[in-house]
């Protein structure tokens, strides 16, 4: 627990992430700290978020941060996080993952960093001493999963009651009539006496934001009371016959008014610059988004920005009239949402519309064009808070409709999937509202939302889409405009989710065809279409075929381009083409080329990033085919447990891990573990694809082979028959899954007796496996090895010999007679073959 007592030395904390400056004229609140304080420090057991929560402008957000900076002693960590748009808190806490030690955001995802944020937090490691403030969360609901457990504190502000029933919560109220007279000695420590002080606050309600605004006025423009008073009166009067509704006092209003005035009358450009800030989010605008003039602003703006002496001028008037916070190392400004309001409600509609409009222009300048660079992420992370508050997706101009795209590309680059798809669809709402369905802009955020929703493992939901994506881009655009031909290719996905591998084939073949047409084939989007017809390939047991296509996509990227261009579909090509490898046979050069692939993925992108972590599963696979049962399973819990923790449960990566890890369990003897975790993933199986797609049989033959070892050979025959007649059902008999469960039924029906039965099923799949893949891959010569054995049952020695020593010259030939499925077969035992379904 945190030590209350004062220290001889007081410590600074080690990290202290975008706290706000502290407001040198803080006042007062001295038994609200006392009693926040013990609220948060004063307890042995885990200590609950605390919630600061009362109307706009009465200083909550000023409390939390006098809090962090009074305190910050007994703390190692303070980290502030804006909380009134959910997309930001995620972003916000992955931020902190440097700080903790751990991969950032850039080389991770804002998902998986976040997530480990969270972790980290709840170990304590490396502090235990952290304080988080959640500044102007709304719906409880929004924020409840996310909150950090653990050691340290958390504290909330927040506008909404309903904290109160949630956590321990804090009602913050306006001034004592003591604070404010207090406030404003402090805030014109020159000029007003303490009788003039409470008539002011009487006037304004002893609202601290008001105060601020009239202390801040008669600091910059020596305005006596008297005349303070009288000029708010008329305002007030004003405010009250326009019969205007309004959740604050008429004397607000009118205070921020009079200071508006002021401030037009000092320099007229500061007011133009607030009145744009208005139309930004409430969360720090960066000054780089007024540093370069577009077309489509206004002269006065123009020239504004022009002048960067004037426009430095116009920032500070800001500061010193109290109408916005500047934090001068971070370079931003930050308006209150309520001054942001007030100043919105004075304008016009005509007036709204431009300055709105504006603001997207100059926020679509800000941003960088290329939102895959993870050199401009932190950039993009700067205006992520802008694009709702400032209704990006309302605006039709072209350059902001890029914005919004490059916005999604940045999201998805980021794995931050969740937030892009609900930004994505947000923008699809509107520009179907306003530009119609089949608009370009329109298909090409489509065929980015499909591509999301295929990502989150939303396989029906995304099929439909893309289908309805790529009729309309075909008839709209024509059959080779780039939106058409990215969404032929997330048809060819939807294909192989849903199991149909076969189209799937078709589909990239003719994709294949058109993208080499327009892009020629030493161009990165035709690489990208023959890494997916590669797939299908190796979907239907082509593995030479694939091998052959991705070996020339990596000697034509290292002939005519850069991997570094694009790392990460380099990693998916280079990971795709060690896959072919292994399912073609040859594990030490799979286990080479993977280790290569996850070097460069770890060095490229980090170790948690989304194709690493692809990479890594399939270096598993790798090295527990090739007999590395050590560096197989540190691999596969690695994953798995990442994939866990990110995706959930039910994602198709998470299942993929699953099963990789239940295999090498397995492979080591641990027999239980590994029928649990196989159980309960082919259970949840059907929930992501149907229950009749290729993977959820040949999935279930693996929980076939520990039901058989742990004692129950009936069961996995009747599994193992399910799967196999549901795969030919897909497939056809001779596809290499099928023969893998066939195999497998073999042993079954052995266990159970029936020898003969067994000796014709796997004999005739060994010659079926021989005609697919060689005589000399593995899975044939586990099969051969298996026909030895039941041979000897029938009692067929001479025939059971000939083929032995046919099969033990295979084995020294290629895997060597020291692999441990050399030694199985050598003993005499039969072998079982497993599955690793690839990724869609």
């Amino acid at each position: 627990m945190i030590n209350l007592q004062p220290d001889q030395s007081p410590r600074i904390p080690q990290v202290w992430g975008k706290i706000p400056p502290r407001n040198k004229n803080f006042t007062g609140r001295t038994d609200l700290l006392s009693r926040l304080r013990e609220g948060l420090g004063g307890r042995v057991t885990a200590v609950l978020p605390h919630a600061l929560h009362g109307l706009g402008g009465v200083g909550k957000t000023q409390m939390a941060v006098e809090y962090a900076h009074r305190y910050k002693s007994d703390y190692d960590l303070i980290w502030w996080i804006p909380a009134d748009q959910p997309v930001l808190v995620r972003s916000s806490l992955a931020s902190l993952a440097t700080p903790l030690g751990l991969p950032s955001a850039s080389v991770s995802g804002v998902e998986e960093a976040a997530n480990a944020v969270l972790e980290a937090l709840r170990r304590g490691e490396p502090y235990t001493d952290w304080l988080l403030i959640f500044d102007n969360a709304d719906e409880p609901e929004e924020l409840t999963d996310i909150l950090p457990q653990g050691p340290g504190h958390v504290l909330i502000t927040s506008r909404n009651h309903r904290w109160a029933g949630i956590v321990d919560a804090l009602p913050i109220d306006v001034f004592t009539r003591e604070e404010s007279v207090e406030f404003l000695s402090r805030r014109v420590p020159r000029g007003i006496t303490p009788t003039d002080a409470d008539r002011l606050a009487e006037e304004l309600g002893d609202l601290p934001l008001a105060l601020e605004q009239a202390g801040a006025l008669h600091t910059e423009t020596g305005i006596t009371v008297s005349e303070y008073l009288r000029l708010l009166a008329q305002r007030t009067s004003q405010l009250l016959s326009q019969g205007k509704p309004s959740e604050y006092p008429a004397s607000m209003t009118a205070a921020w008014a009079l200071s508006v005035a002021s401030l037009e009358e000092k320099l007229p450009e500061a007011l133009e610059l607030l009145r744009y800030c208005a139309f930004f989010g409430p969360e720090p605008i960066p000054r780089d988004a007024f540093s370069k003039v577009v077309p489509g602003l206004s002269p006065r703006l123009a020239e504004l920005i022009s002048d960067k002496i004037r426009l430095g001028r116009a920032i500070g008037e800001l500061g010193r009239f109290a109408l916005a916070r500047l934090d001068i190392p971070a370079r931003t400004i930050q308006v209150h949402r309520l001054i942001q309001a007030l100043v919105r409600d004075e304008l016009d509609q005509a007036e709204h519309d431009r300055l709105r409009h504006e603001v997207h222009l100059l926020l679509a300048k800000y941003t960088p064009e290329d939102p895959g660079d993870v050199a401009n992420w932190d950039t993009y992370l700067n205006a992520l808070g802008h694009l709702g508050p400032a209704g990006v997706a309302r605006c039709q101009e072209p350059v902001v409709r890029t914005l919004a795209l490059d916005m999604i590309n940045f999201l998805y680059a980021s794995s931050d999937y969740v937030s892009a798809r609900d930004f994505g669809q947000s923008f699809i709402d509107e520009w179907t509202a306003s530009s119609g369905a089949d608009h370009e802009d329109v298909l090409a955020m489509r065929v980015r939302l499909g591509n999301l929703l295929r990502e989150l493992g939303q396989y029906n939901e995304a099929a439909k889409h893309n289908t309805e994506t790529l009729q309309a881009a075909e008839k709209t655009l024509g059959s080779d405009h780039d939106t058409t031909l990215r969404a032929l290719r997330g048809r060819a996905a939807d294909l192989r989710a849903s199991g149909d591998f076969q189209l799937a084939h078709e589909v990239n073949e003719e994709a294949l065809r058109r993208f080499e047409s327009k892009f020629g084939k030493e161009d990165w989007n035709t690489w990208r279409a023959v890494n997916s017809l590669a797939l299908d390939h190796g979907l239907k047991s082509d593995y030479l075929n694939a091998r052959t296509l991705l070996e020339e996509v990596v000697r034509g990227v290292h002939a005519e381009s850069d991997a570094s261009a694009d790392p990460a579909s380099y990693l998916n090509i280079y990971t795709g083409l060690a896959r072919a490898v292994r399912l073609g046979g040859d594990y030490s050069e799979a286990c080479d080329l993977g280790e290569d692939a996850y070097a460069y993925g770890t060095e490229q992108l980090g170790p948690e990033h989304a194709w690493t972590l692809r990479t890594g599963k399939d270096l598993s696979i790798a090295c527990r085919r090739a007999g590395d049962y050590h560096r197989a399973l540190e691999l596969a819990e690695e994953v798995h447990q990442r994939y866990v923790r990110t995706l959930g449960l039910n994602h198709p990566d998470t299942l993929a891990a699953a099963i990789c890890l239940a295999n090498i369990r397995r492979t080591l003897g641990e027999f239980q573990e590994a029928l649990v975790l196989a159980d309960d993933t082919v259970r949840r199986y059907p929930r992501v694809y149907s229950a009749e797609h290729p993977y959820s049989h040949a999935c279930a033959g693996n929980l076939a082979i520990l039901r058989r070892i742990t004692g129950d050979a009936e069961v996995a025959r009747k599994i193992n028959e399910e799967a196999l007649a549901g795969l030919e059902a897909k497939l056809g008999r001779d596809h290499h899954y099928s023969l893998i469960i066939a195999l497998n039924l073999a042993t079954d029906l052995a266990d159970v007796g029936e020898a003969e039965s067994a000796y014709r099923l796997c004999s005739g799949t060994v010659r079926r496996l021989s005609a697919l893949l060689g005589d000399n891959h593995p899975t044939t010569m586990s099969a051969a090895a298996n026909t030895v054995a039941h041979l000897r049952a029938l009692g067929r020695d001479d025939e059971a010999a000939e083929l032995f020593a046919a099969t033990e010259e295979r084995y020294r030939r290629t895997l060597t007679l020291e692999h441990p499925d050399a030694e199985v077969f050598l003993e005499g035992r039969r072998l079982d073959v497993d599955f690793d379904p690839p990724p869609i």
